[in-house]
Order: structure tokens, then sequence, then C-alpha cells
């Protein structure tokens, strides 16, 4: 039962999918992780299918890339979003950590979480316009892949702090279990990726890992640790990163 309670736990906190109430009790958090990225499977399972429907119908190229940039916020809510905006006002703060660490807090949106907002639905859009059939199964697949290394961080990274969602759930999860779980997921869906193709599937992993090493280093040195603010930014440049990726690849080969 704790396994069901934690399936239903992450998708009601990560997900905006319509779930039965589950008590936030220490035993039903242990393996929320392990859960998380089954969300990201939801997700991509609707980009494809949306990706295959609109290669047979008459539709333009605005509204197609239109609803692959819409489908992940509809399905999360925008909640990594919200961690995406807040950092980017922290990053361009150039305070201290421990400032740094108040303005994630920060409820108002500055200058900067705007301007990266806009250009992050910019860019996701004009590189999701140029995907091909291979590069929308492979960035499907990547909404799982991202899900799995942010979840397996929260397991793995120190926290910047004691309170937040990130400590709450790296505090009451099974770590070690859950951490090897998240990499039996994280091997799992990379063999699908190479298995696919090849080199599409290698750059798009190489384009995620390369996100994941610059959220440690980033999260370390600037925050001091992660919290589920920085989770979302990382959520949020590692997807597009396998957008950007695939949709160049597409272009070479």
């Amino acid at each position: 039962m704790k396994y069901i309670n934690s399936f239903i736990i992450a998708f009601a906190m990560y997900s905006k999918i319509p779930m039965p109430k589950a008590e936030w009790e220490k035993e039903n958090m242990k393996y929320v992780m392990c859960f998380f990225p089954w969300i990201g499977g939801v997700i991509g399972l609707l980009f494809y299918l949306w990706g295959v429907c609109a290669a047979r119908i008459p539709v333009g190229p605005i509204l197609y890339a239109a609803i692959l940039t819409v489908i992940p916020v509809a399905v999360t809510g925008g909640i990594h979003l919200d961690g995406l905006l807040d950092t980017a006002d922290a990053l361009s703060s150039w305070q201290t950590k421990e400032r740094r660490l108040e303005i994630l807090k920060d409820s108002n949106a500055g200058a900067f979480a705007v301007i990266a907002g806009c250009l992050y639905f910019l860019l996701w859009f004009g590189f999701s316009s140029e995907l091909k059939q291979e590069g929308i199964l492979m960035v499907s697949y990547g909404f799982f892949l991202s899900r799995c290394l942010s979840g397996y961080a929260v397991t793995a990274f120190p926290c910047a702090k004691d309170s937040g969602l990130a400590a709450m759930f790296a505090e009451h999860a099974q770590k070690k279990w859950a951490g090897r779980i998240l990499l039996a997921e994280t091997g799992m869906i990379g063999a699908v990726m190479l298995m696919t193709d090849v080199r599409l599937g290698g750059i798009s992993l190489g384009a995620a890992f390369v996100v994941f090493y610059w959220y440690y280093r980033m999260s370390l040195d600037k925050f001091g640790g992660i919290t589920g603010d920085l989770a979302g930014w990382f959520l949020q440049i590692c997807e597009l990163a396998v957008v950007i990726a695939a949709a160049a690849a597409g272009k070479i080969w």
C-alpha cells in the first residue's frame, strides 16, 4: 500500500492529473521520487501522440509547435516553471548565497524572471517546430529522463536548506534504495533512447547529462546545495536542452 500511496503523492504533487487522497505520512513519502519519472512518461506519451496525429491531419507549423509547447505545462500545471523563474531572479542578483536563497522564496517575479520565461518559451516553440518524427520520439523519452535525474539529485545532492519540498522529500526518502531505483530507471530510458537511434539518442543523452553536471556545480557554488526551485530550474533546462539537441541533430542527419 505504501508504494501505491507514494505513486499517488508523486502525481498529486507534480501534476494536474486527478488522484485519490493519500496521507502525506513518513511511510508514504519514502518512494515518491521513484514514481516522479512516471509523470514524464505521461507527458511523453501525449507529446508523441500529438506529433503523430499532427502529421496526419492538416495542422500548420505554428499550431503544431504551440501544442507541443503547451503539453508539458498543461500536465504539470507549471510547477517546475516557477523554479525556473525564481532561479533566474536569484542568479541575476549577484548577491550572497544567503540572499539568493531568500530571493528563491520571494513570491514576486522580478524582471529577470520575466525575461527568462519569455526566452524559454521562444526557444522551446522555435526548436519544437523543427522536430522531425524521430526527434519527437526522443523528446518524449526526455521527459522521463529529466525526472529520473532530478529525482536522483534529491537523493544524492546536498540540500541548501532544511525546509522546502526538496528537503522534505530528501528527509523522508529511502535514499539508498530510491537512488538505486532512479539510477535503474535512468539506465533503462537511456538504453531505450540509444536503441531507438544511437546517434540521436546519444546526442540527446549527452545534452541532458551536461545540464545535470551544470546543475550540480551551479547549485553548490551559488546556493550551497539544491532546493525545490533549483530542481524545477534543472528540469526545465534539461528538457529544453533535449529539444534543442534532437532538433539540431535531426537537421544534421
